[in-house]
């Protein structure tokens, strides 16, 4: 079993958005800290901050070296999928903030949002979420399709505090 101060450490590596933004990006496609640093238009020794973080924590792992277009050595870096099942305290408001970031530009008709109001016990609020839970490992846990397209999902279940959640309206 890791000890707290290890967990503790991997849950802070965990507990950026740029960070979680970077393991998406490669999550299906390894990628160096040029092209990382270019996408999220970041300085290339900011992301490697944050590469190295995510890195020394086993979240992202170092593949071959290679040779770029100008004969400099890159590091591709590759998501080790190991933050999937990592408990960050506190997480909401900063995965609400990176869901924010990583849909700003898409146009409305690229995101699929499914908005409802329940009224649920709680027995049938832990079936809901433990089926959604259930729906969401099986796919999570899957190889990528070759032909696949990457997508991203976030899900968010919470109290309506306007106390008028009914019918799914």
């Amino acid at each position: 079993m890791p000890s707290d101060k290890l967990v503790q450490s991997r849950a802070r590596a965990l507990s950026s958005p740029l960070r979680l933004r970077i393991l998406r990006l490669c999550l299906h496609e390894s990628r160096t800290n040029k092209e990382i640093a270019d996408i999220l238009d970041l300085n290339p020794a900011t992301s490697l901050h944050h590469v190295r973080t995510l890195v020394s924590n086993g979240y992202l792992a170092a593949e071959e070296p290679r040779r770029g277009n100008r004969g400099a050595k890159e590091v591709p870096y590759r998501s080790t999928k190991q933050s999937w099942g990592t408990r960050i305290p506190d997480a909401a408001p900063m995965l609400v903030d990176t869901f924010l970031q990583e849909i700003e530009g898409l146009d409305p008709q690229e995101i699929q949002v499914i908005r409802l109001g329940l009224k649920l016990n709680e027995e049938n609020q832990k079936e809901l979420m433990s089926r959604l839970r259930a729906v969401i490992e099986d796919y999570a846990v899957r190889d990528p399709d070759p032909d696949g397209v990457a997508t991203s999902l976030f899900l968010a279940h919470h109290l309506d505090i306007t106390g008028n959640a009914r019918d799914g309206q």
